[in-house]
């Protein structure tokens, strides 16, 4: 790979309901840092790709996955689309034998999932996912500190995911009401969010859910038609992690006055309290406390804000952290945390979420 990554964005569109991920996390994102070069755009059409590239100042613009893969100027394919397109994308980019970033989720379902990781798997090449939480200088910190054992031994934890349920959509977003799409409260707030607590405390060795669809129906924007919705929008979760910490998670979409995100630590020896609107975007507010001692803020040491100065805050930010820790684990030639192999490690804690609620009993991850 190039010492300069030159990477094609599927999904950064300047289309009026097309201002999504793609053009305002990673657009933003990549153009302030100086190992990546954003060369080409791909969106459905030609005149919004062109549109798009003329915006973002892309030389490249193409409406079709199969031509921008096998141009040889593109080192890397960045997927960020509806979730349900995800698969045939990235698949059309790694046949290409492209390194790929997908955001999150990686596949509509645990099967996509798995035949993406396999398939990179099996020809050595260089994937991530969109789990940024993993790249927020605050968790980071947060997980550093709990293996240098600033709160002991860990004994208990909770996380709390309240969001704002969004009742009304348009064409672009409606679709999340059907659940097999993949994209709903469990596997977007509660994945990212699930995701942090398992990046700092480590992965689940059993869990007990429940899950609900309290609002049971959306009204279409555009037409005034009341859509019925299958996705779950409260998840209720007890588990226990391989270290044998006990753990508590709610995950709901609220319609009015929702709380954001709160992860608690407890250990032997301390207290760790984690706040933020959403712990994958942040920014993200670090408290602690060794024996009785009252919490006090934490803010991480500059050491882990690894973006220039400059760098967008909001989606931007974490995304840019993502792209410069993943092209430092690439030129070492080692694996980036997270690539498509811990994406399904994550799809398969929620399937086993899933599994868990629809038989009514604990179900252990292996």
């Amino acid at each position: 790979m190039a010492d300069r990554i030159r990477v094609g964005i599927v999904g950064a569109t300047v289309t009026v309901g097309g201002s999504g991920w793609g053009a305002n996390a990673h657009v933003p994102a990549l153009q302030s840092l100086p190992d990546y070069e954003l060369k080409a755009v791909c969106t459905a059409h030609a005149e919004t790709a062109k549109a798009s590239a003329e915006k973002f100042g892309a030389p490249l613009y193409f409406d079709d996955i199969e031509a921008m893969a096998a141009h040889p100027e593109i080192d890397l394919i960045a997927v960020s689309v509806r979730v349900p397109w995800h698969h045939d994308l990235v698949m059309a980019a790694l046949r290409a034998g492209k390194a790929v970033f997908c955001e999150w989720p990686l596949g509509a379902n645990l099967g996509e999932a798995r035949r993406m990781a396999d398939y990179a798997r099996e020809r050595n090449l260089r994937t991530a996912v969109g789990l940024q939480g993993r790249s927020d200088p605050t968790l980071m910190y947060a997980r550093d500190l709990v293996r240098q054992g600033y709160i002991g031994e860990v004994l208990a934890a909770n996380l709390s995911v309240i969001g704002q349920a969004v009742i009304d959509r348009g064409p672009g977003r409606i679709w999340q009401g059907v659940r097999a799409n993949g994209a709903n409260t469990l596997t977007i707030s509660g994945g990212h969010a699930i995701d942090a607590l398992c990046y700092v405390l480590g992965e689940f060795r059993e869990v007990q859910a429940r899950l609900a669809t309290r609002i049971k129906q959306w009204r279409n924007a555009d037409t005034g038609e009341m859509m019925d919705v299958d996705s779950p929008d409260v998840v209720s979760v007890a588990g226990v992690l391989e270290s044998g910490a006990e753990v508590a998670f709610q995950v709901a979409a609220v319609p009015s006055n929702p709380s954001g995100n709160r992860m608690e630590i407890y250990g032997r020896e301390g207290t760790l309290v984690i706040n933020a609107g959403s712990h994958n975007i942040g920014p993200n507010h670090l408290y602690g406390a060794q024996g009785r001692e009252p919490l006090a803020e934490m803010p991480p040491p500059e050491k882990y804000n690894v973006v220039p100065e400059g760098t967008p805050a909001g989606p931007p930010r974490n995304v840019g952290q993502a792209y410069v820790r993943m092209y430092d684990a690439w030129q070492k030639g080692e694996a980036f945390d997270p690539d498509f192999d811990l994406a399904v490690r994550r799809h398969e804690l929620i399937d086993a979420i899933e599994r868990s609620a629809e038989q009514g009993r604990a179900i252990a991850l292996t």
